[in-house]
């Protein structure tokens, strides 16, 4: 954003106001477009704003979106490892496709959302920063457990918006600090409402500074929509799903602002929700009961988000997620090494079992990347595998995605997909991957599903799950296809997971590292892959 030309037309932001006004508010204007963080932030918030629970990809888009994103993905999961968010089992989160699965799309949509402007804005530890965001998570909340209740089509959007209400105030409160000071002192001695005192001293209020930065942003009509003020007064029941959400925004926004003031008195609930209730009430359709019990969820919860996001002073370690080890399961590769081998198979492509060496701490590694907890990564994500199977509301695709997200974090590989067969074309491709260039590599990864002696080929033949521990010797070598080294030509050490429904050739899971894997595969870990793919395959068998 920049200060607005005189000869241009007039925008949103140009009106009559004193000089000293103007240089006030070209000034900030300034500091905010100076700001070189704020176009990639918009950026982001808009691809996330735009991902509709509705559509059947969306669940895999926000699933890519956290991933590419080592600190969100932590955030994320830490979140629903709260006990707030904890799954009723018990079972650590270890996946963001079982985050998504556990939590809703939406709640973690909300989330990388708020995630995301705790990012780019808290890097000014100023107080009135922090207090800014953490109003805008609880207004969030309040919106969220607003949209439980609406009959509305899609009224999870409006936890969205109530995130974004106080936009203007967190862009000032982050680029200049007085004048935020000075408004804050206005509206604090009672003399000026909020619009009233940004008005006074900046010239526009806190609203159309923060729709004017939105609508830079491109974020949906619908939503900042709702971000227009209402009306003074008792309010009536909305006629239409925007003027709920615009309700919905003013009360959540209302009722965030109240919880700091209700943590310093006991008293202080009740006035509240008595103020609330007599402008809200009879819109909303809320009672004093219903009202306290919204206070009491929102208040928890957002004591959980805003210590994740490292807005309290007590602030958690960036550290990954502690795991614990669990019992070893029975199993082991029950496939001849020497059957394989009459197959065609070189035994250096077979998965190689090595003894158990003990699993330390969670983010302990091997030098290629594998962590050395591998085993109690991969239980854990056959455990969420199974939870969402037994459900009765997952779908193929999302579990497929749980699959290959276990393998990819669980085995500490940069780049995973599976590869579907195409009976139409011919071809074996791509459908779904995570990692580094993940989209080029995808779109990349495809070939011909005519009998060739390469790695992958062999795989599908003989049904063999195979581990390349280093793809530059010499007898891997010549069984790497063309396509694949043009493609990867880095990748030292890769899995080939074949997937056989029905005696016919389906597709395989693949995943690759840069470095040479000489570790190998326990049995334990041998076994816990198979039982990953087969959860896969009775899914696809059931269908």
């Amino acid at each position: 954003m920049q200060p607005s030309d005189p000869n241009s037309s007039p925008s949103p932001l140009d009106f009559w106001a004193d000089d000293d006004v103007v240089s006030a508010r070209n000034r900030l204007l300034q500091r905010i477009g100076e700001d070189t963080d704020l176009p990639a932030l918009g950026s982001a918030i808009s691809r996330v704003v735009q991902m509709a629970s509705s559509n059947d990809e969306a669940v895999r888009e926000l699933a890519y979106f956290v991933l590419s994103d080592v600190a969100l993905t932590q955030k994320i999961l830490r979140i629903a490892n709260t006990v707030v968010y904890r799954s009723y089992s018990g079972a650590p989160v270890t996946t963001i496709s079982k985050a998504i699965f556990m939590l809703g799309f939406d709640t973690v949509k909300t989330c990388a959302l708020a995630m995301l402007l705790v990012d780019s804005m808290s890097g000014n530890r100023a107080l009135s920063v922090r207090a800014e965001l953490s109003q805008a998570l609880s207004a969030s909340i309040f919106g969220r457990e607003m949209a439980r209740r609406s009959h509305f089509k899609d009224a999870e959007e409006v936890a969205v918006a109530a995130l974004f209400k106080n936009m203007g105030r967190l862009l000032v409160a982050a680029h200049d600090h007085v004048l935020y000071s000075e408004i804050a002192a206005l509206i604090e001695s009672g003399s000026h409402t909020p619009t009233q005192a940004s008005m006074q001293v900046l010239g526009c209020s806190f609203d159309l500074l923060g729709e004017s930065v939105l609508q830079e942003w491109q974020i949906p009509d619908t939503i900042v929509s709702a971000l227009a003020p209402l009306p003074q007064g008792v309010l009536r029941a909305p006629k239409t799903r925007g003027e709920w959400m615009q309700q919905v925004v003013a009360f959540s926004t209302a009722a965030a602002n109240l919880i700091p003031k209700m943590r310093d008195n006991e008293n202080g609930q009740e006035a509240a929700c008595k103020a609330l209730l007599a402008r809200f009430g009879t819109a909303l359709n809320l009672d004093r009961e219903s009202l306290a019990v919204m206070f009491s969820l929102v208040a928890r919860e957002a004591r959980v988000l805003t210590d994740q996001a490292c807005l309290t002073e007590a602030c958690p370690a960036d550290d990954a997620l502690e795991q614990t080890d669990e019992a070893d399961p029975d199993g082991g590769d029950d496939t001849s090494l020497a059957e394989m081998a009459e197959a065609g198979l070189p035994s250096e492509l077979l998965m190689s079992i090595i003894e158990d060496s003990n699993a330390l701490r969670a983010d302990a590694r091997h030098p290629s990347g594998k962590p050395l907890n591998a085993r109690a990564q991969l239980m854990t994500g056959i455990q969420d595998v199974s939870e969402m199977m037994a459900s009765g509301r997952c779908k193929v695709n999302d579990l497929i995605m749980l699959v290959l997200e276990t393998i990819y974090r669980g085995m500490g590989f940069r780049f995973a997909t599976i590869c579907i067969r195409d009976v139409k074309t011919g071809q074996y491709r791509a459908r779904i991957s995570l990692g580094e260039n993940n989209r080029a590599r995808q779109d990349g990864f495809v070939f011909a599903a005519a009998n060739a002696r390469d790695v992958f080929h062999l795989a599908m033949e003989n049904d063999a799950d195979l581990m390349i521990a280093d793809a530059g010797s010499a007898k891997i070598r010549d069984l790497i296809p063309a396509w694949h080294r043009r493609l990867l030509p880095d990748a030292r050490s890769f899995i080939v997971l074949p997937l056989v429904v029905q005696r016919k050739p389906f597709g395989f899971f693949y995943a690759d590292r840069a470095l040479p894997a000489p570790e190998g595969v326990p049995a334990d870990e041998a076994a816990l892959i198979k039982t990953l793919k087969g959860q896969v395959l009775a899914a696809l068998n059931s269908r």
